[in-house]
């Protein structure tokens, strides 16, 4: 999973990213200090592999990851090329879904591109470039399909061609692709597009140090920040940049004060990076033995083979059958062969759907797997 980190010059969006994955990138006060995206790969954080690395004696333990882009500072006039706008917006082109880190902070010390502090007015600056972007990529798959669609013989290209003129005006009102409505036999015409506004949003909301802790409907900001976001359907998570990068430089137990301290029960990075992994609709099942704990991604609704595919490409074509447990089931018992004995263990096959925190073991015939 790859996630873009998106936002205007000195909006904290690299300071954010510091902290998230301690790479490093430059947090410099003028525009366009981040060159080449800097990319950054952090472990989901997920209590449940301790427990069970503590029950198995495992020697490993390998978390899911999720992959963060530190894409440049857009400006007005990006999907024209200005600024260092276009190879930008290739890089946004290739993640998953978008971190768009807005600020929320007032500090005449860090000088704002627009010279003013409106993180709605921000958030617009960037969806019209990405907006303007997606209209091309739209006019070019309309250009492609119209010679298709011309006398009419070929009907799915003319159900193309009515579906791109909506989506074009749909665009052209400045409204992002995740809010148009698209039916199920329509899905295929809109991924045919590549657009970049189709991409799930979560906007960080960056508040400085002073407000943390403060009620967020207290916080004018930030509560224009959630009444935008709620008109798309988009995520809102209110965060300190700054605090986090301080956070992610100390040591565990000076962490657990400080955020004591300030009633933190998790940092602002973890909440962010579940929420990441949930806005992709993502889970985790769990394998777990004395060699290895791992959490395992897949998407909520993949079935047991499919899963099994993301171990090896064996385990898929030669699927037999998982035995499954709940992993706080397998705690609460102790160990596999109690599960057991509790008749707590499931053999499931070919059509079961994953669910998020199994504890699962593979059986699957190896001749099978090499036809």
């Amino acid at each position: 999973m790859k996630l873009g980190v998106v936002g205007l010059p000195n909006v904290g969006k690299s300071t954010l990213f510091n902290a998230i994955t301690h790479a490093g990138a430059e947090c410099a006060n003028y525009p366009f200090c981040t060159i080449e995206p800097n990319v950054g790969v952090v472990a989901v954080p997920d209590e449940r592999l301790d427990k069970l690395a503590a029950l198995y004696q495992s020697k490993k333990v390998t978390p899911a990851v999720i992959e963060f882009v530190d894409i440049a500072g857009l400006v007005k006039g990006a999907s024209r090329g200005e600024g260092l706008g276009n190879k930008f917006l290739s890089h946004i082109r290739e993640v998953d879904a978008i971190v768009h880190v807005v600020r929320c902070f007032e500090n005449s010390n860090i000088t704002h591109v627009e010279n003013r502090v409106d993180p709605v007015d921000d958030i617009q600056t960037i969806n019209l470039e990405l907006i303007l972007s997606d209209m091309e990529a739209v006019q070019n798959r309309m250009n492609k399909v119209k010679v298709q669609a011309r006398g009419g013989s070929d009907k799915k290209a003319v159900e193309e061609y009515a579906f791109l003129e909506r989506l074009y005006a749909h665009l052209e009102s400045e409204k992002p692709a995740r809010t148009f409505t698209v039916t199920e036999e329509e899905t295929e015409f809109l991924k045919n597009c590549f657009l970049l506004t189709s991409k799930p949003v979560i906007y960080a909301a960056n508040i400085e140090e002073a407000d943390m802790g403060a009620n967020e409907d207290d916080l004018p900001h930030v509560v224009s920040v959630k009444k935008f976001a709620e008109t798309e359907g988009s995520e809102v998570l209110v965060i300190c940049a700054k605090t986090e990068e301080e956070l992610s430089q100390m040591d565990p137990e000076d962490k657990a004060v400080f955020m004591e301290e300030f009633g933190l029960g998790e940092s602002g990075l973890d909440r962010l990076i579940k929420k990441s992994y949930a806005l992709l609709g993502l889970i985790s099942y769990l394998t777990a033995g004395e060699k290895e704990t791992r959490a395992w991604t897949i998407v909520k609704g993949t079935k047991a083979p499919q899963a099994a595919g993301k171990i090896h490409t064996d385990f898929e074509k030669g699927f037999i059958r998982a035995d499954v447990v709940n992993w706080e089931t397998l705690l609460s018992l102790g160990s596999l062969v109690a599960a057991k004995e509790k008749g707590k263990v499931r053999s499931e096959g070919k059509e079961y759907v994953m669910q998020d925190g199994d504890v699962v073991e593979y059986f699957f015939n190896v001749s099978k797997s090499n036809k």
